[in-house]
């Protein structure tokens, strides 16, 4: 080995033992500042039950902190109030205890005590659980209700390492509700059951487009859905999820001397094979099966490489009946999902009818 590759050997080593020792760092840091905020929020909601503590009381707290301890940051009092959010999220989970053992933190508070991990969890959970971060866990402790929906999201943090932005738009398209759930024929053509759980898991039922902002809905076609979603490409592969790749919008393929078109082409890297979106406005109907069988065809045949695995469609359309689907993909032989989607012009079925509609508005402002 000559001097030059030994001196960038030795870099490419330094280099690593100095961020693996960041990490190391910043992943005690965080459980260090979990512990102290579970404790924190422990007292102040023991407080708020026994002496009735409201929020004027956590605006004196923070002040006379911030007095004590000039320049002290991450205790104002709406973050105090989140501290006794995350303790009360978890309390039945961790407890504040001395036992040397399965312990959730190594960190000790100033009573010599630590947090301690209680039955309804695991000791892999507890480590998942102090690699993410404060904002992330009021995130989740704000938005959800039970444990396994919880659960999951903190797994999926700490493995994929979602930013702020990817889990709160995971939580408002109900990602725990809808992976998992898109019906599909998977079952029955993909044989390698591995490659079926991952094709299971990559796909939702339902996608929440809220970037889509078309003006007249009478105006929806699937060109300017299209359009939209390329437009905001970014936007739709955090709807996808991980391991999409774009590669193109309106593919273009030629098959004995005629043109086709792929509405959406992608690439999957976990399922390692190419993915096609086929856009409706509408509700979905038999045909559009057909259609989608002779593109994965076409793309198998000319465009897959050879250790690629075949090609999966789903069809994203406004609406869909699910026996309809389930009929549908009785003698299709191509790997197949049907999802639907949700734009920013949707209200929640809740609000319907509580507001005019776009053509009542234009009625009052005329």
């Amino acid at each position: 080995m000559t001097i030059e590759n030994t001196h960038l050997q030795t870099i490419k080593e330094l280099k690593s033992a100095i961020l693996a020792s960041r990490y190391r760092v910043a992943v005690l840091a965080n459980k260090e500042m979990l512990g102290l905020y579970f404790a924190v929020g422990k007292l102040i909601s023991e407080k708020t039950q026994q002496e009735k503590w409201g929020a004027k009381v956590l605006e004196i707290l923070s002040n006379d902190l911030q007095n004590e301890l000039p320049g002290l940051r991450g205790f104002s009092a709406s973050n105090i109030k989140k501290m006794r959010i995350f303790y009360e999220t978890w309390e039945d989970c961790f407890t504040i205890g001395s036992l040397p053992s399965n312990q959730f933190g190594e960190a000790q508070n100033s009573e010599n005590q630590i947090i301690v991990i209680g039955s309804m969890v695991s000791n892999q959970f507890a480590i998942e659980f102090q690699k993410v971060g404060f904002s992330h866990h009021f995130e989740i402790s704000s938005k959800t209700k039970k444990l396994e929906e919880r659960i999951f999201y903190i797994q999926k943090i700490a493995s994929e390492f979602w930013s702020i932005t990817t889990l709160r738009h995971h939580l408002k398209s109900n990602l725990f509700r809808q992976q998992g759930t898109l019906p599909n024929n998977f079952a029955k053509v993909i044989t390698q059951d591995d490659l079926r759980a991952k094709a299971l898991m990559a796909f939702k039922d339902e996608y929440l487009l809220d970037f889509i902002n078309i003006e007249d809905p009478e105006e929806e076609n699937e060109r300017l859905i299209e359009n939209e979603i390329v437009r905001n490409i970014k936007k739709f592969l955090l709807s996808l999820g991980t391991d999409f790749a774009f590669i193109a919008n309106q593919y273009r393929f030629i098959l004995d001397d005629t043109e086709y078109f792929v509405d959406l082409l992608f690439y999957n890297r976990k399922m390692q094979c190419l993915v096609v979106f086929d856009l409706k406005k509408g509700k979905f109907i038999p045909e559009y099966l057909g259609k989608m069988n002779f593109y994965l065809s076409a793309l198998d045949e000319m465009v897959k490489l050879p250790h690629e695995n075949p090609s999966v469609g789903i069809i994203l359309c406004k609406e869909k009946n699910n026996k309809v689907v389930e009929f549908s993909f009785r003698d299709v032989n191509k790997a197949m999902g049907v999802s639907t989607y949700k734009t920013a012009n949707e209200l929640p079925k809740e609000y319907k009818g509580l507001l005019p509609d776009a053509e009542m508005l234009k009625k009052l402002m005329d």
